[in-house]
């Protein structure tokens, strides 16, 4: 049965891509894509002088940006939620990692607070846009 309704969700989301076959989606994992690059250049960018700090944002960053090209090139609604949950790190991180008050916190929570956001915007978009896709299926069948 869950082999048939991830069927059907593929389908779905080759259904929802446009004549240049991209999903319409996808522009949103295309910024969070410039946010992890934006993460994975911050120490640099603002010399951070936490340690944890610049660990945290090269490797959250290098994820997230992994994660965003995989979901554009293949998308698979799990990429959505592990880059939702790296952006939930990215809140909590400055006080975990005790990096706190510094550069290096702001960075993070803004970053996680905008990836966060898209990534729950692309999971509501995709949920909603199947849930439409059934009440149309089923209006169809009430029709005929």
């Amino acid at each position: 049965m869950k082999r048939m309704e991830h069927g059907i969700m593929e389908r779905r989301v080759l259904e929802r891509r446009g004549s240049s076959g991209w999903r319409r989606e996808a522009i949103l994992d295309v910024y969070i894509l410039v946010c992890g690059i934006f993460l994975f250049v911050s120490p640099w960018l603002f010399g951070f002088v936490h340690r944890w700090g610049r660990v945290d944002a090269e490797l959250v960053g290098a994820a997230i940006i992994a994660l965003s090209i995989a979901a554009v090139a293949a998308f698979a609604i799990w990429e959505e939620w592990v880059t939702l949950a790296l952006g939930a790190w990215l809140i909590a991180a400055p006080w975990v990692l005790g990096f706190a008050h510094s550069r290096a916190m702001h960075v993070s929570i803004g970053v996680g607070v905008v990836v966060v956001y898209l990534a729950y915007l692309e999971i509501w978009l995709i949920r909603e846009s199947r849930t439409a896709g059934e009440r149309h299926v089923a209006e169809r069948h009430v029709d005929v």
